[in-house]
């Protein structure tokens, strides 16, 4: 002790700097993480062209929703990890905290406890049929549905664009003329090679997404869209864990609510051109 305190000037001012230095890798030891957290953002999203797109060897796409995404929160300096799973699996993650947002998901009025919606949607689509080029079909409520083969997804839920359609798809008396296709990521493709190939008659999802499978297959001589759809919008708008702390959380709702607004108009009809696809009016 008695040693210490007649330390020279010179070694009593290396220790004050050497205390500085160390304290100073500290605050940066504890930071760095905090400050990697928060520009970083993981992002699970599903195949549901053209607005969410798995991109692949011969096309680095990932769609209107996520091209979206990317423009809002890259501008805040958030760098964005994607995971590429089915929808199932992405709400499992978000729930787990493995991911901090999946950017479209029906909206409900009775969410579940393990997310938390944003306010502003990313769309809310007007529906439509997909039917062969020949066929005079049109939606005209339930009973026009009679005698036609319809397809869909396993699980696929109507109910918030029509509940007289999801209850029609569902009732025990239609499974003989309601074909669930199964898939990983190619089941809207499959829906419309049946349609053509005489195998169904119909299927109802997003215009957008009618209009996009419909010219990347280059099937317009042989199918063609059909409106009115069903009767309701269908409201997709992201949702983020609840596992996120909850100022950070509020933060990234912030983030996309603002810049969701502000791209409506001229930059959201620019990311629809990109994909040649474009709004019902």
């Amino acid at each position: 002790m008695l040693r210490n305190k007649k330390l020279s000037n010179k070694k009593a001012k290396n220790k004050r700097l050497n205390h500085f230095s160390l304290l100073i890798v500290f605050l940066a030891g504890i930071s760095v993480p905090h400050i990697g957290y928060a520009a970083s953002l993981k992002v699970c999203y599903d195949q549901w062209p053209p607005m969410t797109i798995f991109p692949s060897e011969g096309d680095s796409e990932r769609g209107v929703v996520i091209d979206m995404l990317e423009q809002i929160y890259s501008s805040k300096g958030y760098q964005l990890e994607y995971y590429e799973v089915p929808l199932a699996r992405g709400l499992d993650m978000v729930k787990e905290g493995l991911c901090d947002v999946l950017p479209e998901y029906l909206y409900s009025k009775n969410p579940d406890d393990h997310f938390v919606y944003a306010d502003e949607e990313t769309f809310a689509y007007t529906t439509a049929f997909v039917v062969r080029l020949d066929d005079p079909w049109r939606y005209n409520g339930i009973q026009s549905l009679k005698g036609k083969r319809i397809a869909t997804g396993p699980g696929w839920d109507y109910s918030s664009m029509s509940a007289g359609y999801q209850d029609y798809i569902d009732d025990p008396k239609n499974s003989n003329i309601v074909e669930i296709v199964a898939g990983y990521d190619d089941v809207v493709d499959r829906i419309f090679q049946m349609i053509s190939e005489n195998r169904v008659d119909l299927y109802a999802d997003n215009d957008l997404v009618l209009q996009y499978v419909l010219n990347r297959l280059n099937l317009n001589d042989d199918l063609q869209i059909v409106r009115p759809g069903l009767e309701n919008k269908l409201v997709e708008m992201p949702i983020f864990s609840k596992n996120i702390p909850t100022e950070k959380r509020q933060d990234l709702i912030k983030i996309w609510n603002e810049g969701r607004l502000a791209m409506k108009g001229e930059k959201e009809q620019v990311l629809l051109n990109k994909y040649k696809v474009s709004l019902a009016k």
